[in-house]
């Protein structure tokens, strides 16, 4: 079991200096995300409904800023809850940390924690990881077993790990230069690709590419992340991980739900009784908040009302939750997120997350933006990877016309056949949803003209 004194450190990715500053190391992770152009991009990348409309909904942009507030909130209540129960076991700087700093250290995993999704959300992983399925015969033979793994199972949660600490082409080192304790608590699948099996809970996907994989062994090392197999490479969660994690499965649980009442997929009564029936269950004060509502008639500022405090429940669970299974959470072993484990229990949970399937996840206009995402992003490769790994002397013109079309940074011409394709998906993953389509209706020819 690891040592609450070794869970943290100040050291960062790259060439960083220690310098002394106002700031604390972990608020300037914050600052650092909140001005990086990886974290500013997110505000056109899909997190359920397409992007833009006449009303308003939560991109992932907005939906990590809300992560970030909750998880700060969890972050608090949890270092006062460790320092006031295990002070005899904790040193002065750790107590320091926990009581003061913990909170911006979860904060800024959760601000950073979709920082590696491509555009259109799920559909543009699922796009990366079909191209290099599909195209197998060509390219299986390119690259090894552990580097195929990393492309046929593409997951934006270890492209996270690769945004923010790779050393683009003519850029500094260590990428975002962030501590390697907001690296460690955005990690929630501590596995290279080869490894990831289903029913393990830190083995779901996978969270790091084989061209970070040094960098994980480095921060795993420096904040105390167990080591569960060394071939092919496991790590357990780290215990930050849980926070992030709650924070991310209490607002996209809930905010979908609300996003689907402002455009009209979901009724008043059917979200008011849904989120009604959460508060009832946790023996909240519900002759209060009936009275409450008796004052607010706007539909949208109802369903506001509601969501603040279903999420103020979710957050008090989880906190009970992190407590109840500290010990497990502490030496890796518990195999549940703390939203599982509440909703194993608690049907009013079980009943949003089926009635968000059924009217939300499965609704047309999300399943359209799903299906156009799919295409754009799967032609984009399609345009970019064959001329990429062909040696220079055989690539014909219009090789060599896509190949200008990559910036500079993600040209890796001495790398490996593997580092020049991570090099393309940097480009592409990286894209916003506006600049994939712009780009796909240029190189197919249906917009044909100068744009700036």
């Amino acid at each position: 079991m690891t040592s609450l004194n070794h869970l943290f450190t100040h050291q960062r990715t790259g060439n960083h200096s220690a310098v002394v500053t106002s700031r604390t190391d972990f608020q300037r992770d914050f600052d650092r995300i909140i001005f990086s152009s990886a974290f500013r991009r997110l505000q056109n990348k899909t997190q359920v409904f397409p992007l833009p409309g006449s009303v308003f909904v939560h991109n992932r942009l907005t939906h990590s800023l809300e992560v970030s507030s909750v998880g700060r909130s969890l972050g608090s209540m949890i270092g006062d809850y460790l320092v006031e129960n295990f002070s005899s076991d904790l040193d002065e700087n750790s107590k320091q940390f926990y009581q003061h700093q913990l909170s911006n250290v979860i904060a800024a995993a959760c601000l950073c924690h979709d920082i590696g999704n491509p555009a259109f959300g799920h559909s543009g992983e699922d796009a990366i990881a079909s191209y290099f399925e599909k195209n197998e015969s060509d390219l299986k033979q390119k690259f090894s077993e552990k580097e195929w793994a990393d492309l046929i199972n593409f997951e934006g949660n270890a492209n996270a790990i690769r945004v923010l600490t790779n050393q683009q082409i003519g850029k500094d080192l260590g990428g975002t230069q962030l501590t390697f304790t907001t690296l460690a608590s955005i990690a929630k699948y501590p596995c290279e690709a080869i490894a990831k099996k289903k029913g393990f809970i830190n083995r779901k996907k996978f969270g790091f590419f084989q061209t970070e994989k040094d960098t994980f062994k480095n921060i795993a090392k420096s904040v105390g992340i167990l080591e569960e197999n060394s071939e092919p490479l496991i790590f357990k969660r780290h215990p930050f991980v849980w926070l992030v994690e709650a924070a991310d499965d209490i607002c996209y649980n809930i905010i979908d739900m609300e996003d689907a009442h402002r455009l009209g997929i979901v009724s008043t009564a059917d979200c008011e009784n849904l989120f009604f029936d959460l508060i009832k269950s946790e023996n909240e004060n519900t002759e209060r908040v009936e009275e409450k509502l008796t004052f607010i008639t706007n539909p949208n500022e109802r369903i506001s009302y509601l969501r603040a405090k279903v999420i103020n429940a979710l957050i008090n669970q989880s906190l009970h939750l992190f407590k109840t299974n500290f010990n497990e959470i502490l030496d890796g072993t518990l195999n549940e997120s703390l939203l599982d484990i509440y909703k194993n229990k608690n049907p009013s949970l079980q009943e949003i997350e089926s009635f968000s399937i059924q009217k939300i996840y499965n609704h047309k206009a999300v399943i359209e933006i799903e299906n156009a995402g799919y295409n754009v992003m799967y032609e984009l490769l399609h345009h970019f990877i064959p001329s990429i790994l062909k040696p220079k002397e055989a690539q014909k013109s219009y090789d060599k016309m896509a190949l200008k079309l990559l910036p500079k940074q993600f040209i890796y011409e001495n790398g490996t056949d593997y580092e020049k394709v991570m090099g393309v998906l940097d480009f592409v993953s990286g894209m916003t949803d506006n600049f994939a389509t712009d780009l796909y209706r240029k190189i197919k020819g249906i917009d044909i003209g100068m744009t700036m």
